[in-house]
């Protein structure tokens, strides 16, 4: 299966959060790729021509690309990065993305009351299906948390999932309803813009063979002008930032896994083994391998059994 989704069961315990989930995940469909991947399970492949209706609420955050949605609320809409497409159970629709761009989009699929009682409240409606929240780090990071839980599928995993789609509810009701930036110029706002979608791209791309100078070349940017005003407006350099990413997945990644160090080196884009190892040490002052050991020599807590 495709390490980046999951597609869940919850138990009764579980439903008595208010709120559940039922998928989660991240896909990116290439231009001209074939859509919906052909591996999807029979209870959510359709044809974007015929649309479907489903049982459940889905949100749909895309980072890159562009494509199209429609619903039998809202009509049809062009969908472009830093955009959010919420599905609502019983609602017939269909979405794809371009075929000359494809698109990158991050995934949760959710039931529960606590949901249903947000719509009946009003915050979101299927005559308004799609919300412009730009490029959300946030969004961005508990998409890459819930995935890893829902993979991991520890006790207790659904609780955990259950509050990021409660947060994640939150941040695009909050976002949505403050997307003029507040007292910023036109500029001001087009350059946040640039920051938040480089920022987006830095954190899912940590694991996409990507770095800062192919992000600012993908913005249209030159690499001197991005540096500057990308210090300018987060207190680092895009190259920091990026290796601050990069470490906290490595550790992440050390510390909940046993993929190889040569493996985690690859997939965050270190251009070797061994500059990865002296890079790990450098900030962290132990080597990956003893990183790893020492998490794992831990004394794990157990539950008191008092009588």
């Amino acid at each position: 299966m495709d390490p980046h989704h999951k597609y869940l069961v919850a138990n009764g315990t579980d439903k008595l959060w208010g709120l559940y989930v039922t998928t989660i995940g991240f896909q990116s469909v290439a231009a001209h790729m074939p859509y919906p991947p052909a591996r999807h399970p029979s209870a959510y492949r359709f044809d974007p021509d015929l649309g479907r209706v489903l049982n459940e609420y889905q949100i749909l955050y895309v980072v890159s690309g562009k494509g199209q949605f429609r619903s039998a609320g809202c009509g049809l809409r062009e969908i472009n990065a830093g955009e959010v497409i919420l599905a609502f159970p019983g609602e017939w629709h269909t979405y794809a993305p371009s075929a000359q761009t494809g698109w990158e989009a991050y995934w949760v699929g959710f039931k529960g009351s606590a949901i249903d009682s947000l719509i009946e409240h009003h915050f979101f409606s299927v005559q308004s299906p799609v919300l412009d929240i730009g490029f959300n780090e946030q969004m961005v990071s508990i998409f890459s948390q819930g995935i890893e839980i829902a993979r991991s599928q520890m006790l207790g995993y659904q609780s955990m999932l259950a509050g990021m789609t409660q947060m994640l509810c939150g941040l695009i009701y909050y976002a949505g309803s403050n997307n003029s930036f507040g007292n910023h110029s036109f500029r001001d706002k087009e350059i946040i813009d640039k920051i938040n979608h480089a920022k987006v791209l830095m954190q899912h791309c940590s694991r996409n063979c990507s770095s800062p100078e192919k992000i600012a070349a993908e913005l249209n940017l030159s690499y001197s002008w991005f540096r500057k005003v990308f210090k300018e407006y987060t207190g680092s350099s895009p190259t920091r930032y990026y290796n601050e990413l990069r470490l906290k997945k490595a550790k992440e990644l050390l510390s909940t896994t046993t993929i190889p160090v040569k493996e985690i080196s690859f997939n965050l884009n270190f251009e070797s083994s061994s500059y990865f190892i002296t890079f790990f040490k450098s900030k962290v002052g132990v080597s990956p391998t003893g990183y790893r050991d020492n998490i794992q020599a831990r004394p794990v807590c157990r539950d008191l059994d008092i009588k």
